[in-house]
């Protein structure tokens, strides 16, 4: 089964690669080039639309369009190993090529039509650059599902701030429009803000996260893309520099120019890797498959746009929740309503009826009344100069572990001005 896979893989004719990228047009060539790019953004469409959860790509990791095989994820290892053998075949018979058995003369015939110098020391090169990835079909067409929720709002925003309303897709390839993602690096939210960066345009704090506000965090991105485009001039670099970050384009700018086919072929950055490398491309597919969806996922339904009319943060500063109204709750990172009603005895129908919510949607950093008070006690304290957590704790008869773990904190640092339960 595994060796019928690898061939049907390397007689793929090289022009179904290459062909026309459909939805060009959607990206001004003058501001989004892709000249040199082109085979790579064919792989990424590929990526995105034929490859699903189930499929390991085996290709090459600088001619990423040079695929080798796809196989089951519990055939990775015998996968690779089949087209390591192969590859060793081809380069000690490079110069007697008909002597190559049949998988081999198919590989070596695909590793020619895609320009490689047939010399041992460049299949060589070949054979240590071998790259595996998942395709994401299933993740790409949820992404695009769950788009209709933001992107009405998202280009409002970005047209507002003077950044390309195109640039609103680039969640497709960050994080599938999903707002509870998080990497294992540590990026949060649709846009996928690293803490550090997210403190220049946002509140990130232990108490309030804005990465996880799509309003705020949006508006953050899109004044990040201009700043990046501001210093860079160029939007394919401002689009690299979101991912490789800014200083690292800007070094490869000037050692190269502004061509990403040229930085992509010649910058040899210790970081600038398989990802940087490739993020242009996949944005450019991101929004040729986004602009042909039908074509590729089948009539799907898109859900209905949020509404933005009113800011998500609706109690952050405690404007509609009058003093001694009762406890309330300042929503972490992870929480739910269920979560809430159940950690303070009460059902989330009384808690939306109580702060007027609209849905069960809650964000990080609004603070919800989560009952009525018969005491003129507010529950809820705001830290004071001086102030430490066992102080406060005892100043309300609480044991500090309680306090902590009814503020969802993990350490004893707390700031001025910050809110705590204190019921």
């Amino acid at each position: 089964m595994l060796k019928s896979t690898v061939l049907r893989l390397l007689a793929v004719p090289v022009l179904i690669l290459t062909s026309a990228i459909p939805g060009l047009a959607q990206l001004p060539p003058d501001l989004f080039p892709v000249a040199g790019i082109e085979d790579r953004i064919a792989f990424w469409e590929r990526v995105f639309t034929e490859w699903g959860e189930d499929d390991l790509v085996i290709h090459d990791t600088e001619r990423v369009d040079l695929v080798y095989a796809v196989v089951a994820e519990n055939d990775r290892r015998d996968g690779v190993r089949r087209v390591e053998r192969l590859l060793d075949e081809v380069r000690s018979r490079i110069d007697t090529p008909n002597q190559l058995s049949a998988d081999a003369r198919e590989l070596y015939d695909r590793i020619a039509e895609d320009g490689v110098r047939m010399t041992a020391g460049d299949i060589a090169l070949l054979r240590s650059r071998i790259h595996t990835l998942r395709g994401i079909r299933e993740r790409f067409e949820a992404g695009v599902v769950r788009s209709g929720r933001y992107l009405d709002h998202f280009r409002e925003v970005f047209e507002e701030v003077g950044v390309p309303s195109a640039l609103t897709l680039l969640p497709l390839v960050e994080s599938s429009f999903e707002n509870a993602a998080r990497s294992y690096a540590g990026a949060v939210g649709i846009w996928q803000f690293m803490p550090a960066t997210g403190r220049q345009f946002m509140t990130v704090t232990q108490s309030r996260d804005d990465r996880v506000n799509p309003s705020v965090s949006t508006r953050s991105a899109a004044r990040l893309l201009r700043s990046n485009y501001q210093r860079l001039q160029s939007w394919p670099l401002a689009i690299s520099a979101y991912n490789h970050g800014t200083t690292g384009i800007a070094r490869a700018q000037a050692a190269h120019g502004s061509d990403m086919a040229a930085i992509i072929r010649n910058y040899s950055g210790r970081t600038f890797g398989y990802a940087s490398k490739n993020f242009y491309a996949e944005f450019v597919a991101a929004v040729n498959v986004y602009d042909n969806y039908d074509v590729h996922f089948g009539p799907i339904a898109l859900d209905a746009p949020m509404d933005f009319s009113t800011p998500p943060v609706r109690v952050a500063a405690r404007a509609s929740i009058a003093p001694g109204s009762g406890p309330t709750h300042r929503v972490q990172a992870g929480d739910s309503l269920s979560l809430i009603a159940e950690r303070y005895g009460t059902s989330i129908s009384q808690i939306m009826a109580l702060n007027r919510l609209p849905s069960d949607r809650i964000f990080a950093g609004e603070t919800l009344l989560v009952g009525l008070s018969d005491d003129g006690g507010s529950g809820e304290y705001s830290v004071q100069r001086g102030d430490t957590l066992s102080h406060i704790a005892e100043r309300f008869g609480m044991g500090l572990s309680q306090l902590m773990q009814l503020n969802g904190l993990r350490e004893s640092t707390i700031y001025v001005g910050q809110l705590l339960v204190v019921r």
